[in-house]
């Protein structure tokens, strides 16, 4: 995943930061769920947008998919190309602007992944645009996020809102804590706005879930919040394409 915006990606400035606290391979029950929710991919071409240094573009190829990355980031996928040089899976990295209307023109997929990467793009109408123009149809595109709705619980872990404005603050904005929010930002949506911008594109719903936080975040979730369900953190869905 990359900070994609028209001009500019943020993860360069950040690569070394970012790979340290998300790691090298696609092993946390996130990627897992999102893994799980594409189903059966072998023999299929499958477009990794927002790919970052391609921990799911090589969890899909090690699944028999054919892959393509796209990121904005350089510096990631220098990382993905290099562990494709170690490994080769087949995958091919494009360095382009998911966003743009003629970004992977003429190109056609099976399914379209993005893990964790729509709140780092700023244009999420150009991001959707995309996946839906590039699916063929029937097409799967799943996608997983921070929940929208997600509050926070201390002071580093990320909010999927800033706390002056609220859920509805919608837009840009940069976290006071010192992870990956408090460097790149984030941009929120409510939930409505992303599903309302999938009807838009013709990508229909075909199942959500929420998966429960794991290890020491689930760990310092109870600290904060002894006694309390914990709330949503994670969203990832499925949708086809129409």
């Amino acid at each position: 995943m990359s900070g994609m915006g028209r001009d500019t990606a943020r993860y360069d400035l950040i690569r070394d930061f970012y790979l340290d606290v998300v790691g090298v391979e696609a092993d946390d029950v996130v990627a897992a769920t999102l893994l799980d929710l594409l189903g059966e991919v072998r023999g299929e071409r499958v477009l990794d947008l927002a790919c970052g240094h391609g921990r799911i573009a090589r969890a899909l190829a090690r699944r028999g998919a054919s892959v393509v990355g796209m990121d904005l980031s350089e510096a990631l996928l220098e990382r993905a190309r290099t562990a494709e040089a170690a490994e080769p899976l087949g995958i091919a990295y494009l360095r382009g602007d998911v966003t743009s209307p003629v970004a992977l023109a003429g190109e056609r997929f099976d399914a379209v992944a993005c893990n964790h990467g729509l709140a780092d793009i700023d244009d999420l109408e150009g991001a959707v645009a995309t996946a839906a123009r590039v699916l063929a149809p029937g097409g799967r595109f799943v996608f997983s996020i921070l929940h929208p709705c997600f509050p926070g619980w201390d002071a580093t872990t990320p909010s999927s809102w800033p706390r002056a404005g609220g859920y509805h603050a919608e837009g840009w904005w940069l976290a006071r804590n010192p992870g990956i929010r408090g460097k790149v930002g984030s941009s929120h949506r409510t939930l409505s706005t992303y599903v309302n911008m999938l009807v838009r594109h013709r990508l229909v719903l075909d199942e959500v879930a929420e998966p429960e936080p794991w290890g020491t975040i689930r760990a310092r979730q109870a600290a904060a919040q002894p006694g309390a369900g914990p709330p949503p953190m994670f969203l990832v869905a499925r949708c086809r394409r129409v």
